[in-house]
This record gives structure tokens, sequence and C-alpha cells, in this order.
């Protein structure tokens, strides 16, 4: 079972990656904690993490 569930994990994320986008046509705008806009380039890779927290 846990076979049969991995080959259908993999051929999802291959389907899914094969219909993405090579690259974004308008930069990424979020908005931090203080509700300022932080836009992303799109000239070199960039990482960002999402931390969220329920209070």
């Amino acid at each position: 079972m846990k076979q049969k569930l991995l080959v259908f994990s993999f051929i999802a994320v291959l389907v899914l990656s094969a219909c993405g986008q090579k690259t974004l046509s308008e930069p990424i705008t979020l908005h931090n904690q203080d509700q300022k806009e932080v836009t992303f380039p799109l000239e070199k890779p960039t990482v960002f993490f999402f931390i969220t927290s329920y209070t």
C-alpha cells in the first residue's frame, strides 16, 4: 500500500511540475508582520519562509 501511494505521489508531482511556468511574469509581493509590502526580485533565486503563529 505504501509503495502505491509513493508511486502515485511521484506521478502527481511530476505532472504538476510539468504544468508550471518556467519563469514568473511579475514580481512576488507579500506583506510582512508590520503590514508593509515586501517584493522579491526576479533577477536571482530567492528563498523565503512562511512562519505562522496563532496567538
